[in-house]
Formats: structure tokens, C-alpha cells, sequence
């Protein structure tokens, strides 16, 4: 499946409670850097035709007004949980200003928590100016949005599955803790790669930094970005000083050109 050029956007890098979270005065909450300060996780997509977004966060409706998003051809769900799920009725925009529905992918999990969340949505009554969406039903199988060949990779989040992606050269992991070996397979190979690094203390559903640095390096994937950080990881300058080489900690509003 030959990929085109893409511009990969990091609209968040921050865990559900994103950072700095809501009352705490811990020296990351509190730091003036701005790449201490992370929005939910999520990606923007981008070829020279499609543009579609991983996830849409409590935060969408700024991360589109702050990376100035102006056309959205898809949303691409990795799981159901509400910190990557929330923000998907602000899709009413592109609805309104492009006058067509948004195309979602999302595998059948997910389909059923955002029939749960948004049922007005999907009500044979529809009420005038609800989000306007076309579901896509997606499994392990490859598949395209516009011109980007998407090949998910199925990771788990404790006993929840969680759909990774990769696109061409590049493949993007959240919410993970653990990959069986034949999903492992599909990543080897890439040249760039966004993982999990929720904190430096076990988890019982995410990777540490430790086991995300283990991963990439198994893997032999020779640049890195972590995602999903939590104000527990500590300040962005001081853990991506000491991280192995070609890896670092993503930030928000970073770009990669792949």
C-alpha cells in the first residue's frame, strides 16, 4: 500500500486529565514551558488531498481552532474511552461549512459507545444541526481513508483492544500496554513511530517511560515520539534530556513531515 508525503500534526499529548491538571501545584502543572502544557491525545493527518484526525478529545473543538483546521474528511477512533471520544459532536462544523456528513472509522466497540453517547446522532428523529456522521465499520483488516492506506494494529489497554495505525513509514500507539508478537510484526519496519509513556510508576493499563523506551527499541523503529503523558512523567526539558538517542517526548503543536 504506497503512502503519500504526510504532515503529522500532534493536536495533544496529554493523558485523560491533561496537563496541567485541574488544582495541582506540582512543579509540571505549574510550569511556564510551554511544551509542559498538554490537551488530550490526538493527531491531525494530513496528505495533499485527505485530512482526517485520530480521536477526537474533550479538547476538539479548541485543537482544530488552534491548529486552524480548516477542511476534515474523517475521524479515525482508536478505542471508546470518553477522553478520546468526547469532542466528536463539534464535527458540526465541518458538517455545516463543507455541507456533507463526516466519515468515522471505528471498529465495532467503539461504534457502540459513541451509538451510547451521542444517540441523538443516530436517532431516526434527527433535531436540526446535530452532527451529521457516516460510520465505518473497521476491524484488523487495511484499509483507506482518501488516499492514505491505514493498516490498523491491534494493541491492548489491560483486557480493553485498542486499535494503533500505521501509515506507510510511520505508525501511531496510545492507550497501550501490551502488544502480542504478531501485531508487533506490523510496526517493524517503520521509521517513525508515536507510543505511550503515561509516567515513570507502573500502570496497571498504560506503558511507564521505561517499557515505552523498551518497545521502540525492540522494535529497532529508529525515531521515537511519546504521546499520553501524564504530570506524573515530570518536566518535558529535563525527562527528553536523558531519554535514549532518537527518541523524545512529543508536544503539542509539534510537526512531522514524513
Amino acid at each position: 500500500m504506497q503512502c503519500p508525503p504526510l504532515k503529522i500534526t500532534f493536536l495533544g499529548t496529554g493523558t485523560s486529565s491533561g496537563v496541567p491538571m485541574i488544582a495541582c501545584d506540582c512543579q509540571v502543572c505549574t510550569s511556564s514551558d510551554k511544551k509542559d502544557k498538554r490537551l488530550r491525545s490526538s493527531i491531525l493527518v494530513e496528505s495533499e488531498t485527505t485530512t482526517f484526525v485520530i480521536d477526537t478529545t474533550p479538547d476538539f473543538r479548541y485543537q482544530m481552532l488552534r491548529a486552524d483546521v480548516r477542511k476534515l474528511d474523517a475521524v479515525l477512533f482508536t478505542h471508546p474511552h470518553k477522553d478520546h471520544v468526547a469532542g466528536l459532536d463539534d464535527v458540526r462544523a465541518y458538517n455545516y461549512f463543507q455541507q456533507r456528513s463526516i466519515d468515522v472509522f471505528a471498529n465495532s466497540l467503539t461504534e457502540e459507545a459513541l451509538k451510547r453517547e451521542f444517540a441523538y446522532a443516530f436517532s431516526d428523529k434527527k433535531y436540526p444541526g446535530i452532527p451529521e456522521i457516516n460510520l465505518v465499520t473497521i476491524d484488523n483488516d487495511p484499509f483507506y481513508i482518501g488516499d492514505i492506506p491505514v493498516m490498523p494494529v491491534l494493541v491492548w489497554h489491560l483486557k480493553m483492544p485498542v486499535l494503533g495505525f500505521r501509515f506507510g513509514k510511520f505508525t501511531y500507539i496510545t492507550d497501550a500496554n501490551r502488544i502480542e508478537p504478531e501485531e508487533m510484526d506490523k510496526v517493524r519496519g517503520s521509521e517513525i513511530m508515536v507510543l505511550n509513556a503515561l509516567r515513570h510508576k507502573p500502570h496497571i493499563s498504560h506503558y511507564t517511560l521505561d517499557e515505552a523506551v523498551a518497545v521502540v527499541q525492540e522494535l529497532g523503529v529508529p525515531t521515537a515520539y511519546f504521546t499520553h503523558i501524564s504530570h506524573q512523567l515530570g518536566l518535558h526539558a529535563e525527562i527528553n534530556r536523558d531519554l535514549p538517542a532518537g527518541i523524545e517526548l512529543a508536544w503539542d503543536e509539534q510537526v512531522i513531515l514524513i
